[in-house]
């Protein structure tokens, strides 16, 4: 003999209520913690990609300067480099560009404004190579009007999440025009 349920003795159990419950908890926990995770990790991903945006139009800037120097002396040393740049976008003008680094930061003076380039820098030097690479430029006073071949950048920077690192940037200088003789 079988006993059929009576109306409203059909359903489940209050033990079979609580075990499913705690088990639907356990699993949103769970997928809070996975989707926090993964959270985390776009955001320092974030950051890493925004340094890295930061130190590549870094680059960019630096390698576009030196790479249109125009006429004019070029002197450097330790973080600080001054040279003349050609300006195409000011009626042709040429600007002097000063690069130093203050308060931990790379920054470019044009004329009397500065301009951020890059935060997060330890140290900035600056080297020249005429057939050696060498500190300071102009090595010698009778020097001064000529241009070295090349130029590097080397720098100490806080990476993301305050990790060092160390950048080296080599720019190649156009050949210096002759003056024309008077």
């Amino acid at each position: 003999m079988t006993h059929e349920p009576e109306a409203g003795e059909s359903g489940f159990t209050l033990l079979e209520l609580m075990i499913s419950l705690g088990l639907f908890a356990l699993i949103a926990v769970a997928g809070l913690a996975l989707v926090d995770g993964i959270i985390n990790v776009q955001g320092r991903t974030e950051k890493r990609l925004d340094r890295l945006a930061d130190l590549q139009r870094t680059m960019f800037i630096v390698s576009s300067d030196v790479e249109q120097i125009a006429g004019g002396p070029i002197s450097g040393s330790g973080a600080n480099l001054s040279f003349t740049r050609a300006a195409p976008g000011m009626g042709g003008a040429a600007v002097r560009l000063r690069y130093g680094v203050v308060g931990g930061a790379l920054v470019r003076t044009v004329g009397p404004a500065p301009q951020l380039v890059l935060a997060g820098v330890a140290n900035a030097r600056w080297r020249f190579w005429d057939g050696a690479w060498v500190d300071r430029w102009p090595v010698k006073e009778e020097d001064k009007e000529r241009w070295p071949r090349a130029v590097a950048l080397e720098m100490q920077v806080a990476g993301p999440g305050g990790n060092p690192g160390s950048l080296r940037r080599v720019i190649a200088l156009p050949v210096r025009p002759e003056e024309p003789e008077q």
